[in-house]
């Protein structure tokens, strides 16, 4: 009996996109849009903690250079 069953071909998926974007064409803008401002925001935090990344770094490389600057003072 599950012989005959198999996956849809060519046609028959342009007639399920078909009836699907029949059913929710109203919401196709809303979800792209959704989409959109998520991935910018995911954009947006990427950025974020690159420039917290970069800005330990600067922090630790100027603690760094001060503590090297005292221990030759000192004749460590």
């Amino acid at each position: 009996m599950l012989l005959f069953i198999s996956l849809p071909g060519g046609s028959e998926w342009f007639v399920i996109l078909l009836v699907a974007l029949l059913l929710f064409g109203k919401r196709v803008p809303e979800v792209a849009r959704a989409m959109g401002q998520s991935i910018t925001e995911f954009k947006r935090g990427l950025q974020n903690i690159g420039n917290d990344l970069e800005s330990k770094s600067t922090e630790e490389g100027k603690a760094g250079q001060e503590s090297n600057g005292r221990q030759m003072k000192e004749g460590k």
